[in-house]
């Protein structure tokens, strides 16, 4: 009797976690609108800061007429992205990665950084499940990561070998060129800008499954993560950051508020030491998740410009 009771309660909780499992991959990782960032207090920000670069951006993008392009990822994903070049480049290309939820037309106010400080082309691509690209899952960068590979490589067609390339991400897109250093990049592939991203994807979502439901990471992110293994192929697990950038030997420029609560601080801090290759850093203070940028534009702006010279010429 009393192993049958203890049976069904195995059951039960099994069935919980596995429930839970499937709950939290439909909430993060299927592609979905996500409407719980609009609630989330850690994103939002006192005016006249909130939304001047989404505004700034979006009105530059306007005046603009960007090239549509297409390619196809390693899985057979149609990936779009969308190319300014400019008269100045001489081969000098940003590719630039947004964050989760968004979309390449987005990161208007960054392009403008290098398109008209540094006079480079730029190319900013929808990642897979986001925007114009195909997908029914996010990467939270790591088969990202494979894909940026892949836009590299359109550039090099485009620009040929004698091109130079920065990439700059923010949030997830910081994380997917960080998760980008790792690989074996081209030597074309000068630099890299992450600004506010995450350490990891477990660690991120740990974090938020406390922060949204003040659940322990055990046993719902291991079971979350094993939904996604076998509906999009990744464990979270294998999807670090953190391991990525120790070994890049591409120059890192790492960016983040100290007042970011949705991307903890401290993780910049642990990927600025885990980094082997040259970096700096650029701590904006009172700056929220994604505001570095909005908060101290002259200093952000001043802090890509040098830091792209000294590698980028």
């Amino acid at each position: 009797m009393w192993s049958a009771i203890i049976l069904a309660v195995v059951i039960i909780i099994a069935g919980a976690v596995t429930y839970a499992g499937f709950f939290f991959y439909g909430i993060a990782i299927k592609r979905a609108p996500k409407e719980f960032l609009a609630k989330t207090p850690d994103l939002k920000a006192e005016p006249p800061v909130a939304g001047v670069s989404w505004g700034e951006g979006a009105e530059w993008v306007s005046r603009h007429s960007f090239k549509n392009i297409e390619i196809t990822s390693d899985d057979g994903l149609r990936l779009r992205g969308y190319y300014l070049p400019s008269e100045r480049a001489a081969g000098r290309t940003a590719i630039i990665a947004h964050g989760y939820s968004g979309k390449g037309m987005d990161m208007g106010a960054y392009a403008k950084i290098y398109y008209e400080k540094l006079g480079y082309n730029v190319l900013i691509p929808d990642a897979r499940g986001h925007g114009g690209s195909t997908g029914d899952y996010i990467g939270f960068g790591w088969p990202e990561r494979r894909d940026y590979l892949k836009w590299i490589g359109y550039t090099l067609a485009e620009s040929g070998p004698e091109a130079q390339i920065v990439l700059h991400g923010v949030s997830m897109g910081a994380a997917t060129v960080m998760m980008t250093s790792g690989e074996e990049l081209p030597p074309q592939v000068k630099a890299i800008v992450a600004d506010c991203g995450y350490t990891s994807v477990k660690a991120q979502l740990s974090y938020q499954l406390w922060r949204m439901y003040h659940l322990p990471s055990f046993p719902f992110v291991p079971s979350a993560s094993l939904i996604t293994r076998v509906k999009a192929g990744y464990f979270f697990g294998e999807a670090s950051a953190l391991k990525q950038v120790r070994k890049a030997r591409v120059p890192i420029l790492f960016i983040h508020g100290d007042a970011d609560k949705f991307v903890p601080f401290h993780m910049m801090d642990e990927l600025y030491r885990a980094c082997k290759s040259p970096k700096d850093k650029l701590v904006v203070h009172g700056a929220g998740h994604g505001l570095a940028y909005d908060t101290d534009k002259a200093a952000y702006v001043g802090k890509i410009v040098d830091f792209a010279g000294r590698y980028i010429h």
